[in-house]
Protein backbone atom coordinates (compact mmCIF):
# COMPACT_ATOMS: atom_id res chain seq x y z
CA UNK A 1 0.00 0.00 0.00
CA UNK A 2 0.91 3.71 -1.34
CA UNK A 3 2.85 5.62 1.94
CA UNK A 4 0.76 9.07 1.18
CA UNK A 5 -0.89 9.36 4.18
CA UNK A 6 0.71 12.14 5.98
CA UNK A 7 -2.02 14.27 4.92
CA UNK A 8 -4.95 11.61 6.16
CA UNK A 9 -4.33 11.62 9.83
CA UNK A 10 -4.20 15.15 9.47
CA UNK A 11 -7.51 14.86 8.00
CA UNK A 12 -8.65 12.74 10.28
CA UNK A 13 -8.22 15.10 13.38
CA UNK A 14 -11.38 17.03 12.61
CA UNK A 15 -13.36 13.80 13.08
CA UNK A 16 -13.30 13.55 16.94
CA UNK A 17 -12.84 10.58 19.27
CA UNK A 18 -12.44 9.91 22.77
CA UNK A 19 -10.64 7.96 25.71
CA UNK A 20 -10.73 5.66 28.17
CA UNK A 21 -11.47 6.07 31.47
CA UNK A 22 -8.05 7.60 33.04
CA UNK A 23 -9.85 7.89 37.16
CA UNK A 24 -8.79 5.60 39.64
CA UNK A 25 -10.80 5.32 43.33
CA UNK A 26 -9.53 6.51 45.96
CA UNK A 27 -7.79 3.87 48.59
CA UNK A 28 -7.05 4.04 51.95
CA UNK A 29 -7.54 2.59 55.71
CA UNK A 30 -9.08 5.32 57.14
CA UNK A 31 -11.91 7.34 56.77
CA UNK A 32 -10.06 10.99 57.10
CA UNK A 33 -12.35 13.63 59.62
CA UNK A 34 -14.75 16.11 57.54
CA UNK A 35 -13.54 19.08 56.68
CA UNK A 36 -14.59 22.61 55.95
CA UNK A 37 -17.12 22.59 52.79
CA UNK A 38 -15.03 23.43 49.91
CA UNK A 39 -16.34 23.86 46.03
CA UNK A 40 -16.60 21.23 43.70
CA UNK A 41 -13.96 20.81 41.51
CA UNK A 42 -14.60 21.08 37.75
CA UNK A 43 -14.87 16.99 36.32
CA UNK A 44 -11.03 16.20 35.23
CA UNK A 45 -10.60 16.56 31.12
CA UNK A 46 -9.28 12.81 31.48
CA UNK A 47 -12.28 11.60 32.67
CA UNK A 48 -14.75 10.08 30.40
CA UNK A 49 -17.66 8.87 30.66
CA UNK A 50 -19.47 6.41 27.49
CA UNK A 51 -21.50 8.44 25.03
CA UNK A 52 -18.03 11.27 25.07
CA UNK A 53 -16.19 11.36 22.43
CA UNK A 54 -12.17 12.93 22.54
CA UNK A 55 -9.56 13.46 20.10
CA UNK A 56 -6.01 12.88 21.25
CA UNK A 57 -3.25 14.86 19.45
CA UNK A 58 -0.21 12.72 19.32
CA UNK A 59 3.00 13.03 17.47
CA UNK A 60 4.09 9.51 16.23
CA UNK A 61 5.60 8.31 12.80
CA UNK A 62 2.72 8.40 10.65
CA UNK A 63 4.01 5.74 8.33
CA UNK A 64 3.22 3.37 10.45
CA UNK A 65 0.75 0.87 9.53
CA UNK A 66 0.49 -0.92 13.13
CA UNK A 67 -0.41 2.50 14.68
CA UNK A 68 -3.73 2.70 16.59
CA UNK A 69 -5.48 5.60 15.01
CA UNK A 70 -8.37 4.86 17.11
CA UNK A 71 -9.59 2.85 20.23
CA UNK A 72 -13.40 1.63 20.46
CA UNK A 73 -13.79 0.50 24.20
CA UNK A 74 -10.51 -1.19 24.05
CA UNK A 75 -10.48 -2.12 21.06
CA UNK A 76 -8.10 -0.96 18.64
CA UNK A 77 -8.25 0.38 15.10
CA UNK A 78 -4.89 0.44 13.26
CA UNK A 79 -3.56 3.29 10.20
CA UNK A 80 -3.35 -0.55 8.15
CA UNK A 81 -6.50 -1.68 9.03
CA UNK A 82 -8.17 2.10 7.45
CA UNK A 83 -5.30 1.10 4.33
CA UNK A 84 -7.23 -1.94 3.87
CA UNK A 85 -10.79 -0.73 4.12
CA UNK A 86 -9.58 2.40 1.40
CA UNK A 87 -8.12 -0.11 -0.95
CA UNK A 88 -11.43 -2.56 -0.75
CA UNK A 89 -13.25 0.67 -1.32
CA UNK A 90 -12.00 1.80 -4.66
CA UNK A 91 -12.48 -2.21 -5.84
CA UNK A 92 -15.77 -2.42 -4.77
CA UNK A 93 -16.99 1.33 -6.08
CA UNK A 94 -14.74 1.74 -9.07
CA UNK A 95 -17.55 3.22 -10.93
CA UNK A 96 -18.27 6.22 -8.32
CA UNK A 97 -15.37 8.67 -8.95
CA UNK A 98 -11.33 8.62 -8.15
CA UNK A 99 -11.79 10.46 -4.74
CA UNK A 100 -8.48 10.99 -3.04
CA UNK A 101 -6.95 8.98 -0.20
CA UNK A 102 -7.29 11.77 2.21
CA UNK A 103 -11.77 12.31 1.31
CA UNK A 104 -11.82 8.35 1.48
CA UNK A 105 -9.98 8.36 5.23
CA UNK A 106 -12.60 10.83 6.42
CA UNK A 107 -15.24 9.13 5.17
CA UNK A 108 -14.38 5.70 6.61
CA UNK A 109 -12.83 6.16 9.88
CA UNK A 110 -16.77 6.75 10.89
CA UNK A 111 -17.50 3.61 9.31
CA UNK A 112 -14.61 1.61 10.84
CA UNK A 113 -15.45 2.85 14.15
CA UNK A 114 -19.31 1.95 13.38
CA UNK A 115 -18.20 -1.22 12.53
CA UNK A 116 -16.38 -1.80 15.40
CA UNK A 117 -19.10 -1.54 17.84
CA UNK A 118 -21.36 -3.90 15.94
CA UNK A 119 -19.06 -6.39 15.94
CA UNK A 120 -18.73 -5.73 19.82
CA UNK A 121 -22.32 -6.36 20.19
CA UNK A 122 -21.96 -9.57 17.69
CA UNK A 123 -19.41 -10.54 20.28
CA UNK A 124 -21.74 -9.70 23.01
CA UNK A 125 -24.96 -12.09 21.27
CA UNK A 126 -22.37 -15.10 20.73
CA UNK A 127 -22.91 -14.50 16.82
CA UNK A 128 -20.86 -16.78 14.69
CA UNK A 129 -19.93 -17.21 10.98
CA UNK A 130 -18.34 -20.62 9.37
CA UNK A 131 -16.30 -21.23 7.12
CA UNK A 132 -18.20 -22.27 4.57
CA UNK A 133 -20.36 -18.83 4.93
CA UNK A 134 -16.93 -16.96 3.98
CA UNK A 135 -16.35 -18.97 1.30
CA UNK A 136 -19.46 -18.61 -0.57
CA UNK A 137 -19.75 -14.98 0.21
CA UNK A 138 -16.33 -14.51 -1.30
CA UNK A 139 -17.18 -16.89 -4.35
CA UNK A 140 -20.05 -14.23 -4.91
CA UNK A 141 -18.16 -11.16 -4.43
CA UNK A 142 -15.18 -11.93 -6.80
CA UNK A 143 -17.67 -12.33 -9.46
CA UNK A 144 -20.52 -9.56 -9.22
CA UNK A 145 -18.41 -7.01 -7.06
CA UNK A 146 -14.58 -7.33 -8.34
CA UNK A 147 -14.66 -8.64 -11.41
CA UNK A 148 -12.78 -11.24 -11.45
CA UNK A 149 -13.02 -14.60 -13.14
CA UNK A 150 -11.20 -16.60 -10.57
CA UNK A 151 -10.38 -16.37 -7.04
CA UNK A 152 -6.59 -16.68 -8.03
CA UNK A 153 -7.14 -13.68 -10.62
CA UNK A 154 -8.37 -12.17 -7.47
CA UNK A 155 -5.80 -12.86 -5.21
CA UNK A 156 -3.73 -11.01 -7.49
CA UNK A 157 -5.59 -8.24 -7.88
CA UNK A 158 -5.54 -7.48 -4.63
CA UNK A 159 -1.38 -8.27 -3.88
CA UNK A 160 -0.98 -5.62 -6.38
CA UNK A 161 -2.46 -3.13 -4.02
CA UNK A 162 -0.87 -5.17 -0.50
CA UNK A 163 -3.46 -7.10 0.55
CA UNK A 164 -3.93 -10.78 1.48
CA UNK A 165 -6.73 -12.93 0.76
CA UNK A 166 -6.70 -13.87 4.79
CA UNK A 167 -7.32 -9.78 5.24
CA UNK A 168 -10.13 -10.04 2.57
CA UNK A 169 -11.76 -13.25 4.13
CA UNK A 170 -11.43 -11.32 7.83
CA UNK A 171 -13.51 -8.58 6.34
CA UNK A 172 -16.11 -10.87 4.32
CA UNK A 173 -16.53 -12.50 8.08
CA UNK A 174 -16.81 -9.04 9.80
CA UNK A 175 -19.15 -8.25 7.39
CA UNK A 176 -21.38 -11.50 7.91
CA UNK A 177 -21.40 -11.00 11.69
CA UNK A 178 -22.68 -7.34 11.26
CA UNK A 179 -25.44 -8.73 9.13
CA UNK A 180 -27.18 -11.19 11.68
CA UNK A 181 -26.57 -8.99 14.60
CA UNK A 182 -28.70 -6.30 12.92
CA UNK A 183 -31.32 -9.02 11.36
CA UNK A 184 -31.45 -9.73 15.29
CA UNK A 185 -31.14 -6.16 17.15
CA UNK A 186 -33.21 -4.82 13.73
CA UNK A 187 -34.61 -6.42 11.15
CA UNK A 188 -36.97 -8.75 13.46
CA UNK A 189 -37.95 -6.35 15.47
CA UNK A 190 -39.57 -4.39 12.70
CA UNK A 191 -43.11 -5.39 11.65
CA UNK A 192 -45.98 -3.92 9.57
CA UNK A 193 -49.88 -4.25 9.50
CA UNK A 194 -52.34 -4.31 7.69
CA UNK A 195 -54.26 -1.44 8.49
CA UNK A 196 -51.04 0.35 8.45
CA UNK A 197 -51.04 -0.71 4.80
CA UNK A 198 -54.37 0.44 4.46
CA UNK A 199 -53.96 3.76 5.92
CA UNK A 200 -50.98 4.36 3.87
CA UNK A 201 -53.23 3.31 0.57
CA UNK A 202 -55.78 5.56 1.00
CA UNK A 203 -53.54 8.16 1.97
CA UNK A 204 -51.21 8.33 -1.39
CA UNK A 205 -53.62 7.15 -4.08
CA UNK A 206 -53.35 9.36 -6.22
CA UNK A 207 -49.75 9.03 -6.07
CA UNK A 208 -49.99 5.80 -6.69
CA UNK A 209 -52.05 5.77 -9.54
CA UNK A 210 -49.79 8.01 -10.94
CA UNK A 211 -46.81 5.39 -10.82
CA UNK A 212 -49.46 2.54 -12.36
CA UNK A 213 -48.48 1.95 -16.06
CA UNK A 214 -50.42 0.81 -19.02
CA UNK A 215 -50.20 -1.00 -22.63
CA UNK A 216 -51.52 0.49 -25.67
CA UNK A 217 -51.70 0.33 -29.26
CA UNK A 218 -52.45 3.38 -31.79
CA UNK A 219 -52.87 4.17 -35.50
CA UNK A 220 -52.84 8.10 -36.65
CA UNK A 221 -54.36 9.01 -39.49
CA UNK A 222 -53.51 12.72 -41.30
CA UNK A 223 -55.55 14.45 -43.78
CA UNK A 224 -53.96 13.81 -47.29
CA UNK A 225 -50.37 15.37 -48.02
CA UNK A 226 -50.86 17.13 -44.52
CA UNK A 227 -53.82 19.91 -45.94
CA UNK A 228 -55.46 21.91 -43.61
CA UNK A 229 -58.88 22.42 -45.67
CA UNK A 230 -61.97 21.20 -43.73
CA UNK A 231 -62.26 18.71 -46.93
CA UNK A 232 -58.92 17.12 -46.51
CA UNK A 233 -59.90 16.93 -42.25
CA UNK A 234 -63.41 15.29 -43.06
CA UNK A 235 -61.40 12.55 -45.40
CA UNK A 236 -59.21 12.08 -42.74
CA UNK A 237 -62.17 11.07 -40.23
CA UNK A 238 -64.11 9.34 -42.59
CA UNK A 239 -61.02 6.66 -43.03
CA UNK A 240 -60.60 6.74 -39.24
CA UNK A 241 -63.76 5.66 -38.85
CA UNK A 242 -63.87 2.90 -41.60
CA UNK A 243 -60.60 1.83 -39.64
CA UNK A 244 -62.65 1.70 -36.41
CA UNK A 245 -65.63 -0.09 -37.70
CA UNK A 246 -63.28 -2.74 -39.48
CA UNK A 247 -61.51 -3.45 -35.82
CA UNK A 248 -64.69 -3.79 -34.20
CA UNK A 249 -67.02 -5.22 -36.28
CA UNK A 250 -65.44 -6.71 -38.92
CA UNK A 251 -62.66 -8.35 -36.73
CA UNK A 252 -59.44 -6.99 -38.27
CA UNK A 253 -55.94 -7.40 -36.65
CA UNK A 254 -54.92 -4.31 -35.26
CA UNK A 255 -50.86 -4.52 -35.70
CA UNK A 256 -51.76 -5.12 -39.34
CA UNK A 257 -54.23 -2.33 -39.73
CA UNK A 258 -51.48 0.12 -37.86
CA UNK A 259 -48.48 -1.17 -40.29
CA UNK A 260 -51.20 -0.50 -43.12
CA UNK A 261 -52.62 3.05 -42.46
CA UNK A 262 -50.67 4.60 -39.54
CA UNK A 263 -48.71 7.37 -40.42
CA UNK A 264 -47.24 7.48 -36.73
CA UNK A 265 -43.55 6.31 -36.00
CA UNK A 266 -44.89 3.30 -34.16
CA UNK A 267 -47.21 2.05 -37.41
CA UNK A 268 -43.58 -0.29 -38.08
CA UNK A 269 -43.91 -2.25 -34.86
CA UNK A 270 -48.21 -2.49 -35.18
CA UNK A 271 -48.92 0.72 -33.61
CA UNK A 272 -47.18 -0.59 -30.24
CA UNK A 273 -46.82 2.10 -28.03
CA UNK A 274 -44.92 -0.41 -25.62
CA UNK A 275 -45.45 -0.33 -21.56
CA UNK A 276 -46.25 3.63 -20.51
CA UNK A 277 -46.24 5.15 -17.03
CA UNK A 278 -49.41 7.50 -16.41
CA UNK A 279 -47.85 10.89 -17.27
CA UNK A 280 -46.11 10.11 -20.01
CA UNK A 281 -48.59 11.13 -22.84
CA UNK A 282 -50.53 14.43 -22.78
CA UNK A 283 -52.94 14.27 -20.47
CA UNK A 284 -56.08 14.52 -22.87
CA UNK A 285 -54.69 11.27 -24.89
CA UNK A 286 -54.41 9.21 -21.87
CA UNK A 287 -57.37 9.83 -20.80
CA UNK A 288 -58.95 8.59 -24.11
CA UNK A 289 -56.87 5.44 -23.60
CA UNK A 290 -57.32 4.62 -19.75
CA UNK A 291 -61.33 5.34 -20.49
CA UNK A 292 -61.15 2.04 -22.24
CA UNK A 293 -61.56 -1.56 -20.98
CA UNK A 294 -58.14 -3.53 -21.93
CA UNK A 295 -58.99 -4.95 -24.90
CA UNK A 296 -61.05 -2.35 -26.34
CA UNK A 297 -60.73 0.35 -29.20
CA UNK A 298 -61.67 3.82 -29.32
CA UNK A 299 -63.42 6.03 -31.03
CA UNK A 300 -61.08 8.38 -33.29
CA UNK A 301 -60.04 10.79 -31.81
CA UNK A 302 -58.59 14.75 -33.50
CA UNK A 303 -56.08 15.93 -32.09
CA UNK A 304 -53.65 18.27 -33.98
CA UNK A 305 -51.79 15.81 -36.32
CA UNK A 306 -54.81 14.11 -37.51
CA UNK A 307 -57.64 11.63 -36.18
CA UNK A 308 -55.82 8.57 -33.74
CA UNK A 309 -57.87 5.45 -32.76
CA UNK A 310 -56.47 3.49 -29.75
CA UNK A 311 -56.48 0.00 -28.14
CA UNK A 312 -55.82 -0.69 -25.00
CA UNK A 313 -53.74 -3.89 -24.33
CA UNK A 314 -53.67 -3.85 -20.59
CA UNK A 315 -53.52 -1.48 -17.35
CA UNK A 316 -52.39 -2.07 -14.10
CA UNK A 317 -55.28 -0.77 -11.31
CA UNK A 318 -55.09 -0.46 -8.00
CA UNK A 319 -57.91 -3.81 -8.07
CA UNK A 320 -57.30 -7.32 -8.42
CA UNK A 321 -53.88 -8.21 -8.88
CA UNK A 322 -52.92 -4.54 -9.52
CA UNK A 323 -53.58 -4.06 -6.31
CA UNK A 324 -51.89 -7.46 -4.60
CA UNK A 325 -48.48 -6.07 -6.33
CA UNK A 326 -49.56 -2.30 -4.41
CA UNK A 327 -49.54 -3.82 -1.62
CA UNK A 328 -47.06 -5.57 -1.49
CA UNK A 329 -45.07 -1.89 -2.40
CA UNK A 330 -46.43 -0.24 0.36
CA UNK A 331 -45.78 -3.08 2.76
CA UNK A 332 -41.95 -2.49 1.20
CA UNK A 333 -41.85 0.57 1.46
CA UNK A 334 -43.31 0.53 5.25
CA UNK A 335 -40.66 -1.45 6.42
CA UNK A 336 -37.79 0.29 4.85
CA UNK A 337 -38.73 3.81 6.78
CA UNK A 338 -39.38 1.49 10.21
CA UNK A 339 -36.17 -0.17 9.68
CA UNK A 340 -33.86 2.79 8.95
CA UNK A 341 -34.82 4.14 12.29
CA UNK A 342 -34.70 1.12 14.29
CA UNK A 343 -30.86 0.72 13.26
CA UNK A 344 -30.73 4.50 13.58
CA UNK A 345 -31.70 4.05 16.70
CA UNK A 346 -30.05 0.99 17.43
CA UNK A 347 -26.72 2.78 16.38
CA UNK A 348 -26.98 5.84 18.76
CA UNK A 349 -27.96 3.54 21.50
CA UNK A 350 -24.56 1.86 21.22
CA UNK A 351 -22.67 4.46 21.27
CA UNK A 352 -24.40 5.86 23.79
CA UNK A 353 -22.52 3.19 25.50
CA UNK A 354 -19.35 3.53 24.05
CA UNK A 355 -15.93 5.55 25.11
CA UNK A 356 -14.13 6.00 21.71
CA UNK A 357 -10.61 7.76 21.67
CA UNK A 358 -8.79 8.87 18.34
CA UNK A 359 -5.31 8.75 18.67
CA UNK A 360 -3.94 11.94 15.92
Amino acid sequence: MSRRYPALLLMAACMGGCAVPGWVPWLGTKTPPPGPPVAAKPKSPDVLQPGDVRLRQMTVDESVADRVIAVVNNDAITLGELQETIVAYRHEARQRGAASDEELAKQLLPRLIDNRLQLQEADREKITVDEVEVSEELAERVKTTYGAKSLEEFERMIKEQGVNLDAVKKRLRDSLRVQKVIRRKVALRVSVTDQEIVQYLEENRAKLETGLSYHARHILVVPEDGAADDAAWEGARIKAELIFTQLTEGGADFASMARQHSKDASGRDGGDLGTLKRGELSQEIETEILALAPGAVSRPYRSALGYHVFKLESKDSLEGDGLVRVRQQIRDILFREKYETRLETWLKEIKQRAIIEVRM
